[in-house]
């Protein structure tokens, strides 16, 4: 993951007490959410479906939230093209 995305799902996940892995394989291996510098290393290009899971206190909800800001694309401006074939 890259550096904006890692901080940002990090951040969010540190605001719940359970604990929160994510996975590009519901096999695993599985990453902890809090640690910024597992989320750098963790191979997810954009586009890779990702899993998550979450244990604990307030589970549920830290779920729903980490889900809704990957289905916000972590809140990053859409990336447009540039140029273009012109035929």
């Amino acid at each position: 993951m890259h550096a904006r995305p890692s901080v940002k799902l990090t951040q969010l996940a540190k605001s719940f007490a359970a604990t929160i892995e994510v996975a590009t394989d519901e096999a695993g291996p599985w990453v902890d959410a809090k640690s910024p510098v597992k989320l750098m290393r963790f191979r997810a290009p954009q586009g890779t479906r990702l899993w998550m899971r979450a244990s604990g206190e307030g589970a549920e909800q830290a779920l729903e939230q980490v889900m809704s800001l990957v289905a916000r694309n972590f809140d990053e401006p859409a990336a447009t093209t540039v140029g273009g074939s012109h035929g």
